[in-house]
């Protein structure tokens, strides 16, 4: 079976992967389409630092094997796919079925997340294994193509839910990557009457507006502040000095909501939130309940994620998108359809 996998930094087409076997409560399906989420290239360039700084967090439940970067690793896991047959005893959706899911694998070992490992396949791959009691069938007549998107997204409605905001609350996105776009059409989805979104790469300020921002900023031209008193800043860049810029400029008592993954270290002066009583709330990933109301709304179109989608390549080529994938003013998501 072919695959491509991560290899000294790079990714590379394997055809030689043994066919993975549906065990108890396990399906297997042939991926359709698979989203390249920006997690995926910052472990490409810089897994040794995330494996590193995931030894070091404590206070939270051990998932999966440790990871060897000297062997290949399988990526992938915005998926769509759809159902080839199933373990035993499995209640599974029958073949033929298209369906989505949440990267977790289910086992009698235990549970496995779907992102980065040596022996769990991803959704860079012909075919591989998801839980059953975890599919959600994809409603006739939706884009595989777009159902891939619910995983990214649901990611925004997280963000947004963890926010609390109101229809009447301000909303300053700050990041027109992948994470800010979801979490702008999210903000539209619950009705946000006033989302601003500040991003320097003019085509993903125009990608903002397409998503549902009402106005864009340039930072290079002002001050994304300037001109909006905003309830919830919503910080979308996982870049060093973000956070602590935030903190400096936002008004009081704003809400921060942090969904950008900040991998590197970072000084803050507390100083800068402490007189003006601002909350600041870490969120990632999603629960079950939003992957399913994200899907939902995708396939009534009150989410629309075609724009986002700036290309497709087989798994040939998943090198090539990397790489294009770190020019913002060319690409947003590329899609792997094996």
């Amino acid at each position: 079976m072919r695959a491509a996998v991560l290899r000294g930094g790079r990714m590379v087409l394997r055809d030689d992967v043994p066919e993975p076997v549906p065990g108890p409560g396990q399906v297997l399906v042939a991926v359709k389409a698979c989203g390249i989420c920006g997690s995926d290239l910052h472990f490409a360039s810089h897994g040794a630092d995330a494996l590193a700084a995931g030894a070091q967090m404590e206070g939270m439940p051990e998932l999966g094997e440790p990871v060897d970067l000297s062997a290949d690793v399988f990526m992938g896991h915005e998926i769509s796919a759809e159902v080839l047959g199933s373990g035993p005893d499995t209640d599974a959706p029958p073949p033929g079925t298209v369906v989505t899911s949440i990267p977790v694998l289910l086992s009698a070992t235990g549970v496995a997340p779907i992102v980065y490992s040596n022996t769990v396949i991803g959704g860079y791959a012909e075919r591989m294994l998801l839980s059953a009691p975890l599919l959600l069938p994809v409603p006739n007549g939706l884009d595989p193509s777009h159902a891939a998107l619910t995983e990214p997204m649901a990611v925004g409605l997280h963000a947004a839910n963890k926010s609390a905001i109101t229809r009447d609350e301000s909303a300053l996105v700050l990041g027109c990557g992948p994470i800010g776009m979801a979490i702008i059409a999210a903000l539209r989805l619950r009705g946000v009457e006033h989302v601003v979104a500040a991003d320097y790469s003019e085509t993903r300020r125009r990608l903002a507006q397409t998503m549902g921002a009402h106005d864009t900023v340039d930072p290079a031209q002002r001050s994304p502040f300037e001109g909006i008193t905003p309830a919830v800043v919503f910080e979308a860049v996982g870049a060093p000095g973000v956070l602590n810029d935030i903190l400096r400029r936002a008004p009081a008592r704003t809400r921060v909501v942090v969904a950008g993954v900040c991998m590197e270290p970072d000084t803050l002066v507390p100083f800068y939130g402490a007189p003006k009583e601002l909350t600041v709330q870490f969120v990632f990933a999603y629960d079950a309940a939003e992957f399913a109301e994200t899907l939902r709304a995708i396939a009534e179109g009150t989410i629309d994620v075609a724009p986002l989608v700036t290309g497709e390549v087989g798994l040939d080529r998943v090198g090539e998108a990397f790489d294009a994938l770190a020019r913002p003013e060319e690409q947003c998501k590329i899609l792997v359809t094996p």
